[in-house]
């Protein structure tokens, strides 16, 4: 127990200082931060792509701070801004004892000479884990809350995770990316369950 309180203590210090290293003023960095539901699979915002964050307003800054609260919590990876709700390009991650976040991602370069066919799964699509081939590598570039470039980039899970990601902001799931074979497994799971 005393070591998940330090760990949630460790992940709170590290998101007041992703806060600071952004310029936020230090009276922001108190305000609530809101843990917003996950979408599942069949709301419609899930297959919409996102639109590109023009102006950096509160409304987005405060997506930043749900995004960035929702996400911390173990076994979550990464997370989408259409996940809760917002169709908005920005996505958090929380990888490696590293939290942060990028508003308007764009891969710039993907590793095709290696792969990574691991099983994914997705919060959106709970419960089911399948092989996805992935590219062994990924780079993606986007901005920060105060428009300067920004670069997230990473082998195995992290660059799962940005290609992930990034294809949720495009309006696609990974289910849309497995062989047949296992989509159509998936689909069966996925009447099971209801969804």
């Amino acid at each position: 127990m005393l070591s998940a309180h330090r760990a949630g203590m460790r992940r709170r210090a590290q998101r007041r200082r992703a806060r600071d290293e952004l310029g936020r003023e230090r009276s922001c960095e108190d305000a609530p931060m809101a843990y917003r539901d996950i979408r599942i699979i069949g709301d419609p915002v899930l297959r919409t792509q996102c639109e590109w964050i023009t102006d950096i307003d509160e409304s987005v800054k405060a997506l930043v701070e749900d995004l960035l609260e929702t996400v911390d919590e173990d076994g979550r990876a990464g997370l989408a801004a259409n996940q809760i709700g917002v169709g908005m390009r920005a996505f958090s991650w929380n990888i490696d004892d590293r939290i942060g976040y990028i508003l308007n991602p764009r891969i710039d370069e993907l590793n095709f000479e290696e792969y990574q066919d691991g099983e994914e799964g997705c919060l959106s699509v709970p419960g089911l884990w399948y092989p996805t081939k992935r590219a062994w590598y990924a780079r993606a570039v986007g901005t920060d809350l105060d428009g300067k470039e920004v670069i997230v980039e990473g082998e195995e899970l992290m660059g799962r995770c940005i290609q992930h990601e990034c294809d949720h902001l495009e309006g696609r799931l990974y289910i849309d990316r497995l062989d047949r074979k296992n989509r159509v497994m998936a689909m069966k799971e996925l009447r099971a369950q209801g969804l």
